[in-house]
């Protein structure tokens, strides 16, 4: 696979810029084109409130909302088009999770940022990157709120375990694999029976094969949690990205997050690259 369509997920929040300097670098780096999805949405009013407020009221804030995603489309167009890539802007009236989940299915890659519950700007959804993760059958890249990250894919952390969406994971990443300068596979409490065998080392002969050089490690989470396991290594490592699979299960007939994929998307310093 290659990277060749790129979404990523604007809105007017203060992690915007950083999200939309990686999406740009990504979409250079691999001659990509990058898709701007803004949703336009409208403030929740109880129908018993509405009926109260005149209709000119009512489209007179509308029409303010649309002038702010007007600016914000000017301000973000001259940020990517200054790096000589093709850029589409898309602005959508609708539900934040219903207009991403359909857009982000005809992408290569969707780029969102870690949900933010203080950020006043931040119009996505609490469960947005969640969402994506788990539902659009795409890898989604996602960025954390706060720092800035000019590119991803130097030095990669692949989280292994043998599962089937850590090795959707790894097949996804590849295009950005195959440029790194480091990349550790790393096996957490890797099962018993792999014991005459080095946990990690089938795969990275496969990534080998693809010609992206790796190293195989493995740790043992006993009093420490899964992702903190994770997040500390790729400090030590200095890693860039984290590619990892995200887990969920079903309950209730919905698709939810295991614990670790959860802990990792609530405590991430690094971006993350994941599939489901």
């Amino acid at each position: 696979m290659t990277l060749k369509d790129l979404l990523v997920y604007v809105d007017a929040g203060a992690a915007t810029m950083a999200r939309i300097d990686l999406a740009v670098a990504l979409a250079r780096r691999h001659q990509a084109h990058l898709t701007m999805l803004h949703v336009l949405t409208w403030p929740a009013i109880p129908p018993y409130v509405a009926a109260q407020i005149p209709a000119s009221v009512l489209e007179s804030q509308r029409d303010a909302l649309r002038a702010d995603a007007k600016r914000l489309e000017r301000s973000l167009r001259d940020r990517a088009e200054a790096a000589d890539i093709r850029v589409e802007w898309r602005s959508v009236e609708g539900d934040v999770l219903e207009v991403a989940t359909v857009h982000g299915r005809y992408c290569d890659l969707a780029i969102i940022g870690q949900a933010a519950e203080d950020d006043p700007g931040a119009s996505g959804a609490i469960e947005l990157p969640e969402r994506l993760a788990l539902e659009i059958g795409r890898p989604v890249l996602i960025v954390p709120r706060y720092g800035a990250f000019a590119g991803v894919g130097e030095r990669v952390l692949v989280a292994w375990n043998g599962s089937r969406e850590g090795t959707r994971a790894i097949n996804d990443a590849l295009p950005i694999l195959a440029g790194a300068k480091a990349v550790t596979v790393l096996s957490i409490n890797p099962p018993s029976g792999m014991a005459s065998r080095v946990p990690g080392a089938d795969i990275a002969l496969h990534l080998a094969r693809h010609g992206v050089k790796s190293e195989a490690a493995t740790a043992m989470a006993e009093d420490i949690a899964v992702g903190d396991i994770l997040l500390s290594r790729a400090s030590d490592l200095g890693a860039d990205l984290i590619v990892m699979g995200a887990y969920g299960h079903s309950r209730v007939r919905e698709l939810v997050l295991g614990g670790a994929t959860r802990h990792i998307l609530q405590h991430m310093t690094v971006p993350i690259l994941m599939a489901h």
